[in-house]
Order: structure tokens, then sequence, then C-alpha cells
């Protein structure tokens, strides 16, 4: 079992930076592939970021690349998503999910919602133009 709490989430402008956390408990942090996602008002909840267990690997979806960075801290067993250059289009609640993965790497394909066991109860970014 995996609970999680995120934060950092608030209101900026755009090209600010934020970056949020997601504070975990539980034994198995890390063996959980570890991912952000987002869901704006009206729309679908969205993968945002994602790094392995060791957190030598990440992805990105295209729409933050270059501008996001995942990261993860084992020995805390906290997970962060360094937002930079905001964009109006960044506004959404952004969740951390954990996802149980055997592997080294990270899982292949897009990563989907439904492949996440365990989720946040989201924070609030808010980007004003």
């Amino acid at each position: 079992q995996v609970q999680l709490v995120e934060s950092g989430g608030g209101l900026v402008q755009a090209g600010d930076s934020l970056r949020l956390s997601c504070a975990a408990s539980g034994r198995t942090f890390s063996r959980n592939v570890m991912g952000w996602f987002r869901q704006a008002p009206g729309k679908e909840r969205e993968f945002v970021a994602i790094i392995n267990r060791s957190g030598g690997t990440t992805d990105y979806a295209d729409s933050v690349k270059g501008r996001f960075t995942i990261s993860r801290d084992n020995a805390k067993i906290t997970v962060f998503l360094q937002m930079n250059s905001l964009k109006p289009e960044d506004t959404a609640v952004y969740y951390c999910a954990a996802r149980y993965y055997g592997g080294s790497y990270l899982p292949p394909g897009v990563p989907r919602v439904g492949d996440y066991d365990y989720w946040g109860q989201g924070t609030q970014v808010t980007v004003s133009s």
C-alpha cells in the first residue's frame, strides 16, 4: 500500500516556476514507478511525467518537455515536479501516482491513468496570463 500527498501548487503568472512535491508513505515506494498527471476543467486526466524506480530514467509529455523536470528521493520517499516557464495552458489539478513495476527502466508505451494503482488527492496549479 502506498499513500501519496501532493503539495506546492498555487497561483502564478506565465513564465514563473513552481515545484510540486509528492510525499509517499509505505515500505514499497522504491518498487514503484512514479508519475505526474494533470486534469484541466472539462478535460480528461493526462500524462505529464514519469520516473523509474531508481530515478535514472524519465519521460515527459511533449507539451512539457524542456520545461518540466521530474525527480525522486527514495531516501525521503518523495517525488518532485519542477515546472519552469509555466504557461496558462498548464493550469490544472496535478496528481501524483504510483504503480508497482518490477523492471529497472520504464514500462513500455504511453503511461495511462488505468495503469496506476495509487493516487494523491491533487494540487491546483493556476497560471495567469
